[in-house]
């Protein structure tokens, strides 16, 4: 299920969690998605600010699993 985070502070609190295992980010003409794939959630942060989305995306913590895109993507079925 997905949840919505309005605090950066919050998301990056989320992002260091244990169950933690990917964050997808997704850039649009107007903002930028953050998603954070959690054991129970999805958690989602959107920025309209490009130079705040660039400074969360340097401040995420290290090791993670990033999948990054700025137009459409089709999914991988395995």
């Amino acid at each position: 299920m997905p949840r919505e985070l309005t605090e950066i502070k919050e998301f990056l609190l989320t992002a260091r969690r244990k169950d933690a295992k990917s964050v997808k980010i997704k850039k649009n003409s107007e903002n930028t998605k953050f998603k954070v794939r959690c054991s129970r959630f999805l958690y989602t942060l959107v920025i309209t600010d490009k130079e705040k989305a660039e400074k969360l995306k340097q401040s995420l913590p290290p090791g993670f699993c990033f999948r990054s895109s700025s137009q459409r993507s089709e999914v991988d079925l395995e």
